[in-house]
C-alpha cells in the first residue's frame, strides 16, 4: 500500500521536467534545435504527472489518514498546491497540440489552486503560525500556483487573465519573501530535511519573468530584466549554500530546485529571442547548460532512490512537529 502513497512534494518533479521542456521549446526558437527534444521532454512530464495524479487520488481513497496527516502538517501541506498547479501546467504541455483540452486543464487547475490558496494561505491570516514553519515552501500556494496559471494563460492567448494571475503571484511573492528572509536570518537554521526547500526561494523572480514575458510583447524591458537579474542572484546564493544543503542526503525535496533552475533558462532564452538585453543573451547559453545539468542530476538521484527502494520519506503522522494554529 505504501507504494501508492506519494507525498505531494513529489509533484515538484513535474515542474522540473515540464520546465525543462519549456526551456527546450525556447531553445528551438532561438537556436533552431530540433523541436522533438522539447516535445519529448513534455511528454515525459505528462506521463510522470499522470502516474502521480492517479497515485495521489488512490492515496486519498485508500490511505486517507496519511493524506489527512499531510494536509494538517504545518509545513508539508503547502506542497499540496502542486497537485492543481501541475494540472494547470498540463495546459502548457498540450497548448500547441490540443488547445481545447489545454484550456479545460487550465480552468480546472486554476480553480482548484485558488481554492487551496484560500484554504491554506488565507487561513494563516488568523495568526498563530510558528516562526519555525516559515520556509520557502510557503511560496507554493499563493505565488507559484498563480504564476503558473499566468504562464499557461499567456501561452493560450488569454492574456487578460494571465495578467491578473501575474499580479496575484507577483505581489504575493513580494510580501511573503520578506517574512521568509527574516526567518532565515534570525531564527534557528532550517533542520537538515528542510534545507533543500531553499531551492524554492529562487523560483518566484524567474517564474514571474516567464509569466511576464508570455503575457507581453516586444523586447525585454527594464522590469523583466530586473526580475530575472534578482533570480540570478538567488542562483548564486544557492550555489554558495549547496554544500550546507547537501548535508541532507538526496530526497524528493531536492526537486524544489527544479522549477527555478529551468525557469531562469527559459526566461533568458525568451529574452534573447526578443532582444533588449545583451547581458542576458550572453548568459543564456550558460544557464541553459546549468538547467539541463541540474535536471539530469535530479533524475539520476531519483532513479537511484527508486532502485534502492528509498524514494518516499517516512510516513507522516497526525502529530504536528511544529506548533501552529490550524489552517
Amino acid at each position: 500500500m505504501r507504494a501508492i502513497a506519494p507525498p505531494a512534494s513529489l509533484f515538484g518533479a513535474v515542474l522540473g521536467i515540464v520546465g525543462l521542456g519549456a526551456s527546450w521549446r525556447a531553445a528551438a526558437v532561438l537556436w533552431n534545435v530540433p523541436t522533438t527534444i522539447g516535445e519529448s521532454i513534455m511528454v515525459a512530464g505528462a506521463i510522470v504527472w499522470a502516474i502521480l495524479a492517479m497515485s495521489y487520488l488512490l492515496k486519498w481513497l485508500l490511505q486517507r489518514e496519511e493524506a489527512l496527516a499531510e494536509l494538517r502538517h504545518p509545513i508539508q501541506c503547502c506542497y499540496i498546491s502542486l497537485v492543481p498547479a501541475t494540472t494547470t501546467l498540463m495546459g502548457l504541455v498540450l497548448a500547441p497540440h490540443y488547445r481545447g483540452t489545454a484550456v479545460v486543464l487550465w480552468i480546472v487547475g486554476t480553480v482548484c489552486q485558488i481554492g487551496f490558496a484560500a484554504y491554506r494561505a488565507g487561513g494563516l491570516w488568523r495568526g498563530g503560525l510558528n516562526i519555525e514553519a516559515v520556509t520557502p515552501i510557503l511560496f507554493l500556494p499563493s505565488v507559484a500556483a498563480n504564476l503558473i496559471s499566468s504562464i499557461v494563460a499567456g501561452v493560450l492567448g488569454l492574456t487578460s487573465w494571465g495578467l491578473l494571475f501575474f499580479g496575484m503571484g507577483f505581489f504575493s511573492w513580494i510580501v511573503i519573501e520578506s517574512a521568509i528572509v527574516f526567518r532565515l536570518w534570525t531564527a534557528a537554521p532550517l533542520p537538515m530535511p528542510l534545507r533543500p526547500a531553499l531551492g524554492i526561494h529562487m523560483a518566484p523572480p524567474v517564474v514571474a519573468s516567464v509569466a511576464y514575458l508570455v503575457n507581453t510583447d516586444g523586447p525585454a524591458d527594464l522590469f523583466v530584466q530586473a526580475m530575472w537579474g534578482y533570480g540570478l542572484l538567488q542562483l548564486v546564493m544557492l550555489a554558495r549554500l549547496l554544500p550546507w544543503v547537501s548535508d541532507q542526503p538526496f530526497s524528493v525535496s531536492y526537486w524544489g530546485y527544479s522549477f527555478g533552475v529551468t525557469a531562469i533558462s527559459t526566461g533568458a532564452l525568451q529574452m534573447a529571442s526578443r532582444g533588449g538585453s545583451e547581458a542576458i543573451s550572453v548568459l543564456a547559453p550558460l544557464v541553459f547548460v546549468i538547467s539541463n545539468a541540474a535536471i539530469a542530476a535530479l533524475g539520476v538521484g531519483t532513479l537511484t532512490r527508486i532502485v534502492q527502494g528509498r524514494l518516499l520519506p517516512p510516513r507522516l503522522t497526525g502529530e504536528r512537529t511544529v506548533k501552529e494554529a490550524p489552517p
